[in-house]
């Protein structure tokens, strides 16, 4: 399953550089699928959204740092454990309950997005 930043963050910043797919933006800040991938041209994401790899996307939350769920694999190969949530001072990246994926599917995932 994707992970989540719940509104326990404190806006610190130190999962930001950690993710290698580039899914985690600042509060209000738009986000593009091209950011951190090989995404190029018009794709349809893996929730079934299709973009202009390169057009900004409203920002999930204003608030508070958010994960792209179509961008995060949990660090799926790339890492033992979802980077986020291993340096997170406060533990509010989380498992998230509404997108389940097997790590098949996060594996795919990955490969889709960095054109492996």
């Amino acid at each position: 399953m994707a992970i989540k930043i719940t509104d326990e963050c404190i806006n610190c910043g130190a999962c930001e550089p950690e993710c290698p797919n580039n899914a985690i933006y600042e509060g209000a800040v738009d986000w593009k699928a091209s950011e951190g991938t090989e995404l190029k041209g018009t794709v349809t994401l893996t929730s079934g959204l299709t973009v202009d790899a390169d057009a900004p996307q409203e920002p999930v939350s204003d608030d508070v740092y958010f994960i792209v769920t179509d961008k995060c694999t949990e660090c799926k190969g790339f890492h033992e454990e979802p980077q986020c949530a291993a340096v997170c001072p406060v533990d509010c990246c989380v498992p998230d309950e509404d997108h389940v994926e097997s790590e098949e599917e996060l594996l795919n995932k990955k490969a889709f997005l960095h054109g492996e």
